[in-house]
C-alpha cells in the first residue's frame, strides 16, 4: 500500500468566490511546494480548468483527478471525481444543461475564468456557476454510474450546503462510501447521530479558495498504485 497525501477540494479561478491568482498552473506548483501526492480541482458545477490543471500535474508529477463541486436541487454540495478527464468533461456538458441560468455578474460574485493549457485566460464562463442544478441528491448514484465517477458529499459538518445541514439526514439508500468532513474533530458526534458515516472513508480537504490555503501534506489516503484509478478506488472501496 502506498500512503499518498491528497487535497481533493481546491477552486481554481474559474470558481466565482475563487482568487484570480488561482490558475491552473498556479494551483499544481503550490501543491508541489506543499508536498502533496494528489490533488483535485473541484470548481463550483464546472469541470472547464480540469485539462489545464491534469496537463501541469503530469509536469510536476502529481496526481490530478478530474472533478467538481455539484450543487444539487437541494443546494448540497457533492464533490464528483472521475478517473478520467473525458468522463469527467461529458458530465460537465450534462450538468451545464442542468444548471439554473443566471448570468454572472463579475462585479458582485467575482470573475469565472477558463485557461488554456499555457495558464492563459481565454474565456469567461458567463452564466453564474454557484447556482443550484436541477439534479436531486438521490439521482447521484444512478449518475455516477453512468459516467464512471464516484461521488463524496462535501463539508457535511457545514452549516451551509451541506448534505447534513441541507437535508438533516443521510438517505439509507445512498450509495456514497467516503465524506468529507470540514473538522475531522467532529467525526465522533457525528458518526454517532448518523451511523452510516461509520461505514464511510472519511477524509478533510481544505477547500481552498486562495493559493496559500491550500493543505499541506497532513491527510493521507492508501492507495494500491500511484494513479488516479487507484485514488478513486480507494475512495470508492473497491480496492
Amino acid at each position: 500500500m502506498l500512503r499518498l497525501a491528497y487535497d481533493l477540494h481546491i477552486h481554481s479561478c474559474l470558481s466565482p468566490c475563487g482568487d484570480k491568482d488561482m490558475t491552473p498552473a498556479n494551483i499544481v506548483a503550490m501543491a508541489k511546494l506543499k508536498n502533496l501526492d494528489v490533488i483535485a480541482v473541484t470548481d463550483h458545477n464546472s469541470c472547464k480548468n480540469c485539462p489545464s490543471v491534469l496537463k501541469w500535474a503530469d509536469e510536476y508529477d502529481i496526481i490530478a483527478i478530474p472533478g467538481m463541486e455539484l450543487t444539487t436541487r437541494e443546494e448540497v454540495h457533492v464533490l464528483c471525481l472521475f478517473s478520467e478527464l473525458p468522463a469527467a468533461m461529458e458530465f460537465d456538458a450534462y450538468v451545464y444543461e442542468k444548471l439554473i441560468k443566471v448570468p454572472n455578474h463579475e462585479h458582485i460574485f467575482g470573475a469565472q475564468e477558463i485557461c488554456d493549457a499555457d495558464d492563459n485566460v481565454t474565456a469567461a464562463e458567463p452564466y453564474l456557476l454557484i447556482n443550484a442544478t436541477n439534479i436531486a441528491f438521490d439521482e447521484l448514484d444512478k449518475l455516477m454510474e453512468e459516467f464512471a465517477g464516484i461521488y463524496i458529499p462535501a463539508h457535511i459538518d457545514k452549516n451551509s450546503n451541506s448534505l447534513l445541514y441541507n437535508l438533516g439526514f443521510i438517505p439509507d439508500e445512498a450509495g456514497f462510501k467516503t465524506a468529507e468532513l470540514a473538522s475531522l474533530a467532529r467525526y465522533p458526534e457525528l458518526s454517532a447521530l448518523h451511523p452510516y458515516l461509520a461505514r464511510c472513508k472519511i477524509i478533510s480537504d481544505s477547500d481552498a479558495h486562495y493559493l496559500g490555503y491550500i493543505n499541506e501534506a497532513e491527510n493521507f489516503i492508501e492507495c494500491n498504485a500511484r494513479s488516479r484509478r487507484s485514488v478513486i478506488e480507494a475512495l470508492s472501496g473497491t480496492q
